[in-house]
């Protein structure tokens, strides 16, 4: 199974993906932001937080006109895999990857601490390692993750089952206490909390290391 990493100046969580990629058995490549084409053969695209150009306008906007960005949207409309996580979230959404828009947090101050998610639905390669409705820690690092989208918006994610992990209790003013949402195909994640930050002992726990080995499992035997 091979991924690509995506770095944009002001990424911070670039290796750190790359590395929890790594040890779910995946072939990593890096791609920098410049680049206007993926490797060849890649299955999965990973987007890692940071500050993608500072996050001078929104958060997102300036990386989702990258020269990398027309070779992300065709890799996610062939029906690739795409994970974008923290300021990937962000992008994501700025690419119109994934609906709703991350405003700023609702006490208007960043947040890094650990973080107690819910698994909403198992029902997608990125969270079948895990069971619905288990608890997982997660640490979070931001300060615009409040998710927020239109009623008709999120009733959608709902009756589609496409909301993947909640804050549980919340703790930036997401709607319905949204941390990670799915595309309609299922193949695209977006989330707030950084898994990779919880995928090696080392570094305080594993309940993150699931993820990647469950979408690694699922495209390797695709």
């Amino acid at each position: 199974m091979k991924a690509a990493v995506v770095t944009f100046p002001g990424s911070n969580c670039d290796r750190d993906l790359a590395v929890a990629l790594e040890r779910a058995g995946a072939q990593v490549t890096r791609v920098w932001h410049k680049d206007s084409a993926l490797p060849e053969g890649i299955d999965l695209v990973g987007v890692p937080g940071g500050f993608s150009f500072g996050d001078y306008l929104r958060c997102g906007a300036i990386a989702a006109q990258s020269p990398i960005a027309g070779a992300l949207r065709d890799h996610a409309a062939r029906g690739g895999y795409v994970l974008g996580i923290c300021n990937g979230f962000q992008v994501l959404t700025e690419l119109g990857l994934l609906p709703g828009a991350l405003m700023r947090n609702s006490g208007l101050t960043f947040l890094c601490k650990p973080a107690t998610l819910r698994v909403v639905t198992a029902d997608s390669a990125f969270t079948s390692g895990y069971a619905a409705g288990q608890q997982i820690a997660v640490p979070v690092a931001h300060h615009d993750g409040n998710y927020q989208i239109a009623p008709e918006g999120l009733e959608a994610l709902r009756d589609q089952d496409r909301i993947a992990f909640t804050y549980g209790p919340g703790i930036n003013g997401s709607v319905g206490d949204i941390a990670g949402i799915l595309s309609e195909n299922r193949r695209v994640l977006g989330m707030m909390p950084h898994p990779e930050r919880a995928a090696d002992p080392a570094t305080g726990g594993t309940d993150g290391l699931a993820l990647f080995e469950g979408v690694v499992s699922t495209l390797a035997h695709a």
